[in-house]
């Protein structure tokens, strides 16, 4: 990627600060979070509301079509630029899913994917993340799970490190960029999520916000008002990026000096974001959705959307799956994860959680800047991510958790 495809700090801040109150919908007075904390707190990923209580039809047609469609304002899109489920192989048999991505969030769009199919049964078993991974390892061989379906690379890379995935076919790691799957093809990406500091537009302007995630401890204007959600898996990749590009002694300090500083708690980070928009604190940590989901609801709300500058607090982490190696249909495994990279899956993800879509050809929803205009840390690998363990050591022995 030349440096002509790259844009500004600045200049993404004053393109969403300016569409961040315009175009969004379908997910009012929402709380959704499919994050599960994997330290301690309680897993977030059954609550939500979705506001408007529509909830699409969930039955199949023709190609393209959207999933849930009732519950997004912006009528039909166009989404030919992926691949239809139409045009992938019929799913027959039964799978059983473990999903670290909550219910409330994608039970709808597996529920369309089994009911596409007359001789096709998913069994979803719906957990946080960290509970799942830790509940295969325990199974051992004799696990039931064909397919895990998670909500960051974290999670994945930790079961791939065990050798417990399968190896998906090229047919599906072909259907995204390179960056978002392993090299090795043990589990790819399905949707994209851009860590953000939401921040209060009625107390700071976006030049207040550090573009270097590391100055927060040492900016005295957060002092007692800057929020995060430590027992969330996207705070806790956050961290293990930061361990990966600084060090574990520079990370071990920030974590201290954000405690010093007087950082207030939160159990998701739904709630840092709103917590942001209602004045309780003028910034926090949080992924790029949440801000967009309080827009939502409330389109006037004073919150905006800063980044930081190729660091850990701008990584582009993605929710993905992987097949595992107590699959009983190694194919019919494939070909249910390449149903969730179809345009109709892709679509869904960008409508339902304004995430970012992986598939080229399918865009984001929200008027969000494309990946490429996103500036993620160029070193960092997101297998490099695996290493929950020691991020959850460090943060109970600093006091986080």
């Amino acid at each position: 990627m030349n440096d002509d495809t790259w844009r500004s700090v600045r200049s993404r801040r004053r393109f969403l600060a300016a569409v961040g109150a315009a175009g969004i919908g379908g997910l009012a007075g929402c709380n959704q979070g499919d994050d599960g904390g994997s330290g301690g707190g309680t897993a977030e990923e059954t609550r939500a509301d979705t506001g408007d209580g529509s909830s699409g039809d969930g039955t199949a047609g023709g190609s393209g079509e959207q999933i849930g469609s009732g519950r997004s304002p912006f009528g039909d899109r166009d989404i030919s630029g992926g691949v239809s489920m139409t045009e992938l192989p019929d799913l027959s048999g039964e799978l059983t899913l473990y999903s670290g991505r909550g219910e409330a969030l994608v039970g709808e769009l597996v529920t369309y994917i089994e009911e596409l199919y007359p001789d096709f049964t998913v069994r979803p078993r719906y957990n946080s993340a960290a509970d799942l991974v830790n509940q295969i390892f325990t199974e051992g061989s004799s696990s039931p799970a064909d397919v895990f379906f998670t909500v960051n690379a974290g999670a994945l890379g930790a079961l791939a490190d065990e050798g417990r995935t399968g190896t998906l076919p090229d047919e599906v790691l072909d259907m995204v960029p390179d960056g978002f799957h392993d090299p090795d093809g043990r589990w790819i990406g399905t949707s994209g999520r851009a860590r953000t500091i939401p921040f209060n537009t009625d107390a700071l302007s976006d030049s207040d916000v550090p573009t270097d995630v590391m100055a927060f401890p040492d900016t005295e204007a957060f002092r007692d008002d800057v929020g995060w959600a430590p027992t969330y898996s996207s705070f806790q990749a956050f961290v293990t990026a930061m361990r990966v590009l600084e060090g574990e002694e520079a990370t071990r300090e920030w974590l201290q000096g954000m405690l010093d500083l007087g950082v207030t708690e939160y159990s998701d980070e739904f709630l840092v974001s709103q917590a942001v928009a209602d004045g309780e604190i003028s910034a926090g940590f949080a992924n790029h959705y949440y801000i967009q989901r309080v827009l939502t609801g409330r389109p006037d709300a004073p919150i905006s959307t800063a980044f930081t500058d190729g660091d850990a607090g701008a990584i582009f982490n993605v929710a993905g799956a992987c097949t595992l190696d107590t699959a009983s249909d190694d194919d019919l495994a494939a070909n249910f994860v390449r149903h969730l990279l179809s345009a109709e899956a892709q679509d869904y993800f960008a409508r339902t959680t304004f995430e970012y879509p992986l598939v080229p050809g399918v865009d984001p929803i929200g008027r969000l800047p494309s990946i490429d205009e996103l500036n993620p840390p160029e070193e960092l690998d997101l297998t490099q991510l695996s290493d929950l363990e020691g991020t959850i050591s460090l943060l109970r022995d600093v006091g986080v958790l």
